[in-house]
């Protein structure tokens, strides 16, 4: 497909000025911005990866991960290639740091195509992940539109690196979105994403306090970076302050990737301390992830303990859950819950979008 006018731009004297994030690269014509797919043609500001993808899968929902949004259905993933940040610890580099289009495996992914792709197949949302829908949001605008049309919701996997206005205008197409602080440090920030802290809590910020988008919180814990118990305190503080006790945060193992090869995997003993900080500091409902846990993968009601939504890794073993709330003592747990749970399961399923198989 050709190249698609996108929008958050002006021209600077020979440049045009990409505003969709903070970056503001300043493109030469016939060049491309940092991400890669936003280019300057002809004096204008285009983007390269409207209609293609790197690929289509069938998850569960909670692998993206979300705990508390239509907990055991079927999510449509998909994602285009390259990336605002440059995180030196990036577990899809081979997508998000691709310099290559012809990674990208279809040139026919129109929204039409992958909302009956998703409908063929069962699923109940569609997720905008593997690399950062904001780089690509006028695309990922354009589906979920369609997506809603057709009664499917829609999920952004995000760094939150994003300005004001192309925030405003992808998330008015939103239902929920994981959200990945990082760290709680500008350190951490500029030496191993090339980017900023402050415009993340400000997403974060934007998404709890004026939007109806249900948000979740990834921290991939990075041994010697940033999972000193200090850090996770503070940011753990924060969120309840500036956010509430009620968003679910998720700890997340590091495995070696990317440039950092020689830093070592995330111990369990470290999320299992992060996760109790977290609590510690008013936080009700805290996860640990990439670790065989089913105890802190599970959802458990902070009024009776009882636990409301049991997993293992992706499957779910339990639902005590009737009409949003504790069966047993009637407490509120917050998300996007229908009556009974999914039974997708711990399923990943690659599809072909208008395949009829």
């Amino acid at each position: 497909m050709q190249p698609m006018s996108t929008s958050w731009w002006h021209v600077e004297g020979d440049k045009v000025v990409c505003t969709a994030c903070p970056r503001e690269c300043h493109i030469p014509q016939g060049q491309r911005g940092f991400c890669y797919v936003r280019a300057n043609v002809d004096g204008r500001l285009e983007l390269t990866t409207w209609g293609r993808s790197s690929g289509f899968c069938i998850d569960p929902i909670e692998k993206k991960p979300l705990a508390h949004f239509l907990p055991g259905t079927p999510v449509l993933s998909f994602g285009t290639a390259g990336c605002n940040l440059g995180c030196k610890f990036c577990q899809n580099h081979e997508i998000s740091k691709s310099r290559a289009m012809d990674t990208l495996a279809s040139d026919q992914a129109t929204p039409e195509a992958i909302v009956a792709t998703a409908l063929r197949t069962g699923c109940r949302s569609l997720a905008f992940t593997y690399n950062d829908p904001t780089i690509w949001a006028e695309y990922a605008i354009d589906v979920a539109r369609e997506a809603h049309e057709h009664g499917l919701k829609t999920v952004s996997v995000t760094a939150g690196y994003i300005n004001p206005e192309a925030r405003a205008a992808l998330y008015d197409h939103i239902d929920a979105a994981n959200v990945d602080l990082k760290s709680f440090t500008e350190k951490f920030y500029r030496s191993l994403t090339q980017t900023s802290l402050r415009p993340v809590l400000d997403t974060l910020v934007y998404l709890v306090r004026e939007t109806r988008v249900w948000v979740e919180i990834t921290t991939l814990v990075i041994p010697g970076h940033n999972d000193s118990p200090d850090e996770i305190a503070a940011m753990s503080a924060w969120i309840e302050r500036e956010l509430g006790p009620a968003v679910p945060l998720h700890f997340s193992a590091f495995h070696p990737d990317h440039k950092m090869l020689d830093t070592p995997p995330t111990p369990h003993a470290t999320l299992l301390r992060c996760r109790q900080i977290a609590l510690d500091h008013g936080l009700r409902h805290v996860y640990v992830g990439n670790v065989n846990d089913p105890a802190n993968q599970s959802t458990w009601c902070p009024s009776c303990g009882q636990c409301v939504i049991g997993r293992d890794w992706y499957e779910l073993t339990a639902w005590h859950l009737r009409e949003g709330k504790c069966d047993r003592c009637g407490t509120v747990i917050p998300g996007v819950f229908e009556d009974s749970p999914g039974q997708w399961g711990n399923r990943r399923q690659p599809v072909r979008v208008g395949a009829t198989q």
